[in-house]
C-alpha cells in the first residue's frame, strides 16, 4: 500500500507445530531453473492483490483507491469489476485492501472484500456479481464484520477462504508502534490476530465449533493471536499449511507456518519479534510458535509474503514458497522441509520496485504486484520455456 509510499507503506506494517503436516513430499530439485518475469499489466494504482475464482482463466487485480479491475486475456477491461472508491479511505496503509471469492462462486457469486471505511475502521463486506460476468451488483453490499482501527496503520487486510471452507481475515495489532494497546496478547480484541469465520453457517457468519474460543476464553472469531501486521497470508494447496508473513517492528521480518488444523496459535507480538523479545532484553518465548524464516532489517523493511507454488509451468519448483520485501523489491524462495525452511534461494530476475503483494491464479501460476503500477507473471526463462514446452 504504498503509494510510492516509501513513507507511508514502508511503514506498512512497519515500524510449528504438527511437523508430520508440515512435511511435504518434496518435488524433484529446482536444479537449472531460471525464472523470469513477464509484465502482464501496467499503469494500476497502486495493485495490492491478485485473485481468481476456482477454474476461471480471469484475474482480478484490486487497487488500493477502491477498484477491482478485470484483467482478461492479455488486457484489463476498461470497466471496473467494482468501484467503491466513495465508501472507503485510500492512502498510507489504508484502502481496498483485498478480496476472496467464495469457494461455489460459480453457483452463488458471492465475493468479499475487506477495506477501511470512512472512519478509516476495518469493513468486511461481501458483494455478488451481476447478470453481466464482469461487473459486480454494487447495490448487494452485505457487511460482514466491522473492526475499531485506533490508528491509521496495521490494518492488516487480507481476506481468503481456507481449504475448510472458511473466511480467514487477516488483523494488525492496531498500529502505531510496539503494540500500545496491547491487543496482540489480549484475547478479548480482534487486533492483533487471525481470524475465521463461517460466512455459511450463520447471518453475517457464524463460529467454526473448532475455533480455539468457541466457547469462552476470549473472542470466539479468533483463530491465531500474537500477530503485529500479517498484510499477507495463503495456504498450500497440497499439505493445508498456512503461510503467514508478519511485518517487523525494528530489527525483525518473519515468516510463519503452520497446519490449519493447528488452532489458538500465539506468535508472539509483542513480547516477541522474530525468534528475539521485544519489549526486554529477556523474556520467556516458550509458548510461543517460532517463526519458520527470519530476517533483519538490513536486507529490507517490511516482508511482502506470498505463495507457495502450484502451478504447472514450473513442476521443479512445486512446493516453493515465494516472497518478498517492499524496501529491497528482491525476489526468494524457501522450501518447507519437517517445518525447517530449505532450499533458501534469490532469484535474479531484474527490478519489481517496491513490492506491494503477490498473487495467483486459478491454474496456481503466481504474480507479483508492484507500486510501479505493474503486475509480472513469474515465468521459466527462455531456456527453461523451451524445454517446458517439449
Amino acid at each position: 500500500m504504498r503509494e510510492l509510499l516509501i513513507v507511508g507503506m514502508a511503514l506498512l506494517l512497519s515500524a510449528c507445530s504438527e511437523d508430520e503436516v508440515l512435511s511435504q513430499r518434496q518435488p524433484p530439485p529446482a536444479g537449472d531453473v531460471v525464472l523470469a518475469t513477464e509484465t502482464v499489466a501496467t499503469g494500476l494504482s497502486n495493485p495490492l492483490f491478485l485473485t481468481a475464482p476456482a477454474g476461471d482463466a480471469r484475474r482480478f487485480i484490486v487497487e488500493q483507491r477502491g477498484r477491482i479491475l478485470v484483467l482478461e486475456n492479455a488486457s484489463v477491461l476498461s470497466t471496473p469489476f467494482l468501484d467503491i472508491s466513495g465508501k472507503i479511505t485510500s492512502g498510507g496503509e489504508r484502502g481496498l485492501l483485498s478480496m476472496a471469492f467464495h469457494p461455489r462462486y460459480a453457483s452463488n457469486g458471492f465475493f468479499y472484500v475487506n477495506f477501511t471505511d470512512l472512519k478509516g475502521d476495518t469493513r468486511v463486506e461481501r458483494y455478488r456479481v451481476s447478470g453481466n460476468k464482469n461487473a459486480a451488483d454494487p447495490g448487494s453490499a452485505k457487511l460482514i464484520i466491522t473492526i475499531a482501527q485506533p490508528f491509521a496503520n496495521h490494518n492488516g487486510g487480507l481476506v481468503m477462504f481456507g481449504p475448510d471452507g472458511m473466511l480467514y481475515i487477516g488483523m494488525g495489532d492496531g498500529g502505531s508502534g510496539g503494540d500500545p494497546q496491547g491487543h496482540g496478547q489480549n484475547r478479548q480484541s480482534l487486533l492483533g490476530k487471525m481470524l475465521r469465520l463461517n460466512v455459511d453457517g450463520g447471518d453475517p457468519y457464524g463460529i467454526p465449533l473448532d475455533n480455539p474460543y468457541a466457547r469462552g476464553g476470549g473472542r470466539p472469531e479468533v483463530w491465531a493471536s500474537g500477530m503485529r501486521n500479517p498484510w499477507r497470508f495463503s495456504f498450500d494447496r497440497v499439505g493445508s499449511v498456512l503461510y503467514v508473513a508478519d511485518v517487523g517492528q525494528n530489527r525483525w521480518e518473519e515468516v510463519n507456518a503452520a497446519s490449519t488444523q493447528s488452532a489458538g496459535l500465539n506468535y508472539g507480538w509483542n513480547i516477541a519479534e522474530g525468534n528475539h523479545c521485544y519489549a526486554s532484553p529477556s523474556c520467556d518465548l516458550s509458548g510461543f510458535v517460532k517463526p519458520v524464516f527470519e530476517y533483519g532489517r538490513d536486507q529490507g523493511c517490511s516482508v511482502t509474503g506470498g505463495f507457495v507454488y502450484r502451478g504447472n509451468r514450473m513442476p521443479a519448483l512445486a512446493g516453493t514458497y515465494f516472497y518478498s520485501d517492499y524496501c529491497s523489491g528482491w525476489l526468494r524462495s524457501f522450501r518447507l522441509v519437517d517445518g525447517v525452511a530449505t532450499d533458501q534461494r534469490e532469484w535474479p530476475v531484474g527490478e519489481l520496485g517496491n513490492v506491494l503483494s503477490f498473487g495467483e491464479d486459478s491454474a496456481g501460476e503466481l504474480y507479483v504486484l508492484s507500486a510501479n503500477g505493474r503486475v509480472y507473471r513469474l515465468v521459466p526463462a527462455a531456456s527453461t520455456r523451451a524445454r517446458w514446452r517439449r
